[in-house]
């Protein structure tokens, strides 16, 4: 014991090697100031992860460089249209270009009309859907759910087209007529020729519409926003989920003061990704809409129009400055569809999922 407390009273400097090292290295680590000295980390990459990093550079430079492409070639294929209309090009209805009128004033407001009634069909079925699959279907339900959803975005667009035009069209059009009767002072719903109270009148007003194509474009999205949606609602917290259960919420109470919050961004970048989808479509629209080239502001009328059926249309038979008249359309749409991804991507950013919640 008299050993062991002449130890202790000895300075640290008399004291032997081996009673220093028995604190570890750290002791051994430390400058005369006593202070710890961290650890110095290796940030040198492996050769795996350099390649691997080589390898997602050069992915994301080759879309870009791709994008970058297309749009250089419209604009090229394009410069002769635009060079002949100038800004006329984004203000004439009119499309004849071998007598030099010719614009997308019409077909683009046709484009932009079936997308958001799409957008607005879509965007709450796809919540619904997905919501259902993540919180309230059983487990053995859920995987069925899941394959069929997976399915529907499968399926060709011309069999939704064909599916549109010759079985759905016709069961719409009450809905279509109910619409007009009732809310037909709203300039949207308006159907020009409608007799609302003759019972025999003729339904041909109201086939072949904006509305029509929207409602089959809506369910072509659906499924690639539901997708979106759902992994996106999956990953909630399930702390948070059984918190919420804890101080006594019901299911939708979880649900809108966990999930939704959670999956914001998920709802924004899904519905944006629809969107885009439906900017673009073209068989089921080309199929299902009579084209007409005048501004047409009324959804449920006869009539419509959109950039990728107008290319469509006159793709086999344009003369060569109609095909730079085409092209001149499809470089709008792209650009359209540019703004429409970027303002997405910005939303996304500023509302990141689980960001924020309730509970």
């Amino acid at each position: 014991m008299a050993s062991a407390q002449e130890e202790s009273d000895r300075p640290e400097s008399d004291r032997p090697e081996s009673g220093r090292q028995g604190t570890g290295t750290a002791v051994a680590d430390r400058p005369e100031s006593g202070r710890p000295v961290p650890r110095r980390l290796n940030s040198a990459r492996g050769l795996g992860d350099r390649i691997f990093r080589y390898q997602l550079t050069a992915t994301g430079v080759a879309v870009l460089a791709v994008m970058a492409g297309v749009g250089l070639f419209l604009l090229l294929r394009a410069g002769q249209a635009l060079r002949a209309r100038g800004f006329a090009f984004l203000t004439t209805a009119e499309w004849q270009p071998d007598v030099h009128n010719f614009g997308i004033a019409a077909v683009m407001t046709g484009t932009v009309l079936i997308a958001l009634v799409a957008v607005s069909i879509s965007m709450p079925l796809a919540v619904g859907t997905a919501l259902f699959i993540t919180d309230v279907a059983p487990p053995r339900l859920r995987r069925t759910l899941v394959t069929m959803v997976d399915l529907m975005a499968a399926v060709p667009s011309v069999v939704y087209g064909l599916w549109g035009l010759f079985f759905f069209q016709q069961h719409v059009i009450g809905l279509s007529r109910w619409l007009s009767t009732w809310f037909g002072w709203i300039p949207l719903f308006t159907v020009d020729g409608a007799q609302p109270g003759e019972p025999l009148a003729s339904e041909s007003v109201y086939t072949a519409s904006t509305f029509v194509a929207g409602i089959v474009v809506a369910l072509m999205v659906a499924p690639i926003q539901c997708s979106v949606m759902r992994e996106v609602f999956s990953q909630a917290p399930a702390g948070e989920r059984e918190g919420a259960y804890a101080l006594g919420a019901t299911r939708w109470g979880m649900i809108r003061a966990v999930v939704l919050p959670y999956g914001k961004g998920g709802i924004i970048g899904g519905t944006m990704l629809g969107l885009g989808r439906a900017l673009g479509e073209t068989i089921a629209v080309y199929l299902i809409i009579s084209p007409v080239f005048v501004i047409q502001p009324h959804i449920l009328q006869t009539g419509s129009n959109s950039v990728s059926s107008l290319i469509a249309l006159h793709y086999g038979d344009a003369s060569p400055f109609g095909m730079s008249a085409l092209m001149a359309a499809g470089l709008t749409l792209f650009l359209l569809t540019l703004a429409v991804n970027f303002t997405a991507s910005s939303v996304v950013a500023r509302s990141r999922s689980g960001a924020e919640s309730e509970a």
